[in-house]
């Protein structure tokens, strides 16, 4: 015979039912989330910046919706919330207006997102100038823009704000990067020897900058394949520089650009 466990346990589900009903839909609906944000990653290949920046978006609406018809659906085990519902089904006008007005911030920063996404005026590992910060950029979200700084702090964009500003971006017609550095020759230095021995190697540009009472600034100029490696490029750029004019027996500093 059932002990009174069993019966106590039935009463309690008995009890709340509705309430397990509505835990267990939200918790479904979460795993099922989770279950197609992943497989959704494992089919994704090697994309294009445009691609990536597009595939990015989907995973996160689809995400976002499967989480937001589980609530729903869990919501919906309640008749009082039902008949909440059917009232403000028939005062949606109002309605419209209050939520539209409590959540303005939200849902701009969210229709700027999706707008960012399609027209792609920034991608994912772009290389861009927002407000005098320069980074490259390393996610598009719903509401917000992430662009990793040179000196490895993340800049948090509403993309309202971004959608809205002028931003630059360096490398959305071509990937390359031009690094350059600025190496300080004193004023009797044979300028044209140094542009000689500094564009000795392919790809390597140099050219006089400016020239001052103190001494001639000459820059130094090379591209680099992607936004990444623009640290190391310059950092080689301005070693061999250095190394070129010590042989010469000229003395120099770099300035980073």
């Amino acid at each position: 015979m059932p002990g009174p466990q069993f019966y106590l346990a039935e009463s309690f589900v008995a009890e709340y039912q509705q309430e397990i009903t509505a835990v267990a839909t939200v918790l479904g609906a979460v795993i099922v989330a989770e279950l197609v944000d992943r497989a959704l990653r494992r089919r994704r290949l090697e994309l294009s910046p445009v691609a990536d920046t597009r595939f990015r978006l989907v995973r996160r609406l689809i995400f976002a919706t499967i989480i937001v018809l589980g609530v729903a659906l869990a919501l919906a085990q309640f008749p009082s919330v039902k008949r909440v519902a059917t009232g403000v089904l028939a005062s949606s006008a109002v309605l419209g207006l209050v939520v539209g007005f409590a959540a303005r911030q939200t849902l701009a920063n969210a229709i700027a997102g999706v707008l960012i996404a399609m027209t792609q005026p920034i991608r994912i590992g772009d290389l861009v100038t927002f407000q005098d910060e320069t980074g490259e950029v390393e996610d598009i979200r719903l509401t917000y823009t992430y662009v990793r700084l040179d000196d490895g702090r993340r800049l948090v964009i509403p993309n309202e704000q971004l959608a809205q500003s002028p931003i630059h971006n360096h490398t959305v017609v071509d990937p390359r990067v031009q690094v350059g550095v600025d190496v300080w020759l004193p004023a009797g230095a044979d300028v044209y020897r140094v542009l000689e021995l500094l564009a000795r190697e392919d790809g390597v540009e140099a050219s006089v900058a400016e020239v001052t009472s103190d001494g001639i600034r000459v820059r130094v100029t090379q591209w680099a394949e992607s936004p990444r490696e623009r640290g190391g490029v310059a950092t080689r750029l301005r070693a061999r520089s250095l190394d070129r004019l010590r042989e010469e027996g000229l003395f120099s500093e770099a300035a980073t650009p």
